[in-house]
């Protein structure tokens, strides 16, 4: 009897992050492209799971085709997508704190007299009259749906506030607590692999945030591989218990390890 190699796993599905490890705004991380061809190649199931709330699906399919990433719309699964379902199974209707770009994802959702409160990253509409008509939403009871909760994030001229310090913000004025439903929620990991017949314990994650593309997918019964590229900082893998299964330099290196290693 052949025993497997100890901590191996049969690995089904590999789950990427996008903004930050493979590219960031427009431009590709080097080297990226041919990676994912080369998984691809390894007839291993692959979905780019996102946090974007900055723009709809299809903007942010058109990035990517223009930067060469060969990658279908139905491969992309994001926070936007998730917050929608959650609304939908509610019967919400929401005041959107969104960018004009990402409103495209919630098209046919009611927003007329709105009961909830959905708040994403909105430089463009993050102001004291906007916030504060959510404040006394909430504090009149609708729920605050949060769409994920990074703190910063990866632009090209540097990090940038995320969602994260604005819903917190809500929170604390509001005393109550938001239901987020982007990474690292276990429900946004387990629905992004739902549709790919896996298990958590049969797939990897790829990202450039510890606490919630890694973190949030050991938690979920994943592995997760940091890459040092995007919003990394030194000593991030230091923020989550148990650590990353592996650190690489960027998201070629991360591929070449499971190629020689998880499969």
């Amino acid at each position: 009897m052949v025993s497997n190699m100890a901590g191996r796993r049969a690995l089904k599905a590999v789950l990427i992050d996008l903004s930050g490890t493979v590219h960031v705004e427009d431009a590709a991380v080097p080297g990226a492209q041919d990676a994912l061809n080369k998984l691809r190649q390894a007839s291993i199931a692959v979905k780019f799971v996102t946090n974007t709330t900055k723009e709809s699906k299809r903007e942010l399919l058109e990035r990517l085709q223009r930067l060469n990433f060969d990658l279908q719309d139905k491969e992309i699964f994001t926070s936007l997508s998730a917050a929608r379902s959650l609304l939908e199974q509610k019967q919400h209707r929401p005041l959107l704190l969104l960018e004009d770009s990402a409103l495209e994802d919630f098209t046919g959702i009611d927003t007329s007299e709105p009961n909830a409160v959905v708040i994403g990253l909105a430089p463009d509409h993050f102001n004291y009259q906007t916030l504060n008509k959510a404040f006394r939403m909430v504090l009149d009871g609708a729920p605050l749906i949060a769409i994920h909760k990074a703190r910063y994030y990866k632009r090209k001229d540097g990090l940038a506030l995320g969602p994260g310090p604005f819903v917190t913000g809500l929170e604390y004025a509001t005393d109550c607590k938001a239901t987020v439903v982007g990474k690292p929620e276990k429900t946004f990991f387990t629905q992004a692999l739902s549709d790919l017949g896996c298990s958590p314990s049969e797939a990897v994650m790829i990202g450039d945030d510890a606490r919630d593309d890694v973190g949030g997918a050991q938690n979920a019964g994943m592995l997760g591989i940091l890459v040092r590229t995007g919003k990394y900082r030194e000593g991030d893998e230091n923020k989550i218990n148990p650590p990353p299964h592996l650190i690489c330099d960027s998201f070629s290196h991360a591929v070449e390890h499971i190629l020689k290693n998880l499969l």
